[in-house]
């Protein structure tokens, strides 16, 4: 009987999406869930939730929940990180003040100033609740969806012997996208993708033993078509290849989209497709829109179709309970997986899941060009990592400084500056040591 709990349950839309792929999942008829959360309102949402679905599915699983994650942690099984640190008091300092000084951004979770400053109010909280994982649930299998993805993972193995992997929808995401722009089902095409979270690569897409990037270059030529991706479809172009995250994130993750208003113009488009300040200027209504929408499924004036969704956790679980082998896509600590990426650091690659648990499988080497773009985040995360492990705020400032769209625009000093304004902006959410 699994014990699965939700640290950051309060994430309410994306914890009811988690624990309804659970309760459709074959071979987990019994189990428990722990539902964690600091805010009592949004922990309560959930709860109620929790009781709702297991009652909707007909299944025989508890529900607990409580504001102190030691008081249900001891047994768990599966350890869920979904939490989100200060991210309503510090969402507009994120695009604002980076706005000042050039740096336009779209969603700012990942990488950059917001995701640089996203990682230094998330990381020590994570660390904590690692820390109590590794008391209270030693065997647990840690599995984080909480941006920066590839940064929380690292800082978590670098801390921690817990068994941790990553997990993202945007390669799965990113396939069925490229069925619909092909115009062929899912089913018929052979893919393999590699490389960091939100910035891999399609390095083979395939039917029949036909490569289909030929047709993909054509399709794009279609303006509904290359509408819908304006950014992926120019790296597609150019670099030879697609990428797994939308168009918004992409175009901060290089210097070629953003650097100056006139690419902005050009590249970028509406909502997730690159407009600037997205994130920010929506986002806030987003959470309170979802929590509106969970209240009306409780209330009875909705109807909430039960259906097993794409994400990896119920898949990972279910592989691990049947002894079934699955393959998912993981965010996992770089063993030589990809021969020429930094092996300290975290890569995304496909991975073996069955009752051992998560074990990653070889890739080789990316292109060299492609490399070299995730090698410039690895680097960003690196020195994140050492930063808040080592409380070393030189190290912080000096990933701003190699970020790529931040050092596209910025001098040195303007990035310095950048930095201390944001500090001071967001110091009550920040460790002691960056100010």
């Amino acid at each position: 009987m699994p014990k699965v709990t939700i640290v950051g349950a309060g994430s309410a839309e994306f914890s009811t999406e988690l624990m309804t792929d659970i309760l459709l999942t074959p071979g987990l008829e019994t189990g428990s869930f722990a539902l964690v959360d600091i805010d009592p309102e949004r922990l309560e949402l959930a709860h109620q939730m929790a009781e709702f679905l297991v009652k909707r599915s007909g299944r025989d699983w508890r529900v607990e929940a409580s504001a102190e994650r030691t008081r249900v942690l001891a047994g768990s099984d599966y350890v869920i990180n979904t939490i989100e640190v200060a991210g309503l008091a510090n969402v507009r300092h994120d695009y604002d003040i980076p706005l000042k000084y050039g740096v336009d951004q779209c969603i700012g979770d990942t990488i950059g100033p917001g995701g640089l400053f996203k990682a230094l109010r998330t990381l020590p909280a994570w660390l904590d609740i690692l820390a109590d994982v590794e008391r209270m649930a030693p065997r647990a299998l840690v599995m984080n969806y909480t941006n920066p993805m590839s940064l929380t993972v690292l800082t978590g193995v670098r801390a921690s012997k817990l068994a941790i992997v990553g997990l993202c929808h945007s390669i799965q995401h990113t396939a069925d996208q490229l069925a619909e722009y092909l115009a062929l089902p899912v089913e018929d095409i052979d893919w393999r993708a590699a490389g960091i979270n939100h910035l891999a690569w399609f390095t083979k897409l395939e039917r029949n033993g036909e490569d289909l990037y030929p047709r993909l270059r054509q399709r794009a030529q279609i303006p509904e078509i290359y509408e819908q991706d304006p950014v992926r479809f120019e790296m597609m172009f150019h670099l030879g290849a697609f990428s797994t995250e939308g168009s918004g994130h992409a175009s901060e993750y290089t210097a070629y989209f953003r650097k100056r208003p006139d690419l902005v113009q050009k590249y970028d488009r509406s909502g997730y497709r690159g407009e600037s300040g997205f994130y920010a200027n929506n986002w806030p209504t987003w959470r309170q829109q979802a929590a509106e929408a969970l209240r009306a499924y409780l209330a009875g004036k909705k109807e909430l179709e039960l259906e097993r969704g794409p994400e990896f956790a119920s898949t990972i679980m279910e592989a691990m309970a049947s002894n079934v082998p699955a393959v998912i896509y993981g965010n996992v600590a770089n063993t030589g997986l990809i021969e020429n990426l930094p092996q300290n650091g975290v890569v995304e690659v496909a991975c073996l899941v069955d009752k051992k648990g998560i074990q990653p499988t070889y890739f080789g080497s990316l292109p060299t060009h492609l490399a070299n773009l995730d090698q410039q985040h690895m680097a960003f995360h690196d020195l994140v990592a050492t930063a808040v492990l080592e409380r070393d705020r030189e190290a912080a400032v000096h990933a701003l400084m190699v970020d790529p769209l931040t050092s596209a625009v910025c001098s040195l000093a303007e990035i310095r500056a950048m930095f201390d304004e944001m500090v001071q902006a967001q110091q009550d959410y920040l460790p002691e040591f960056l100010y």
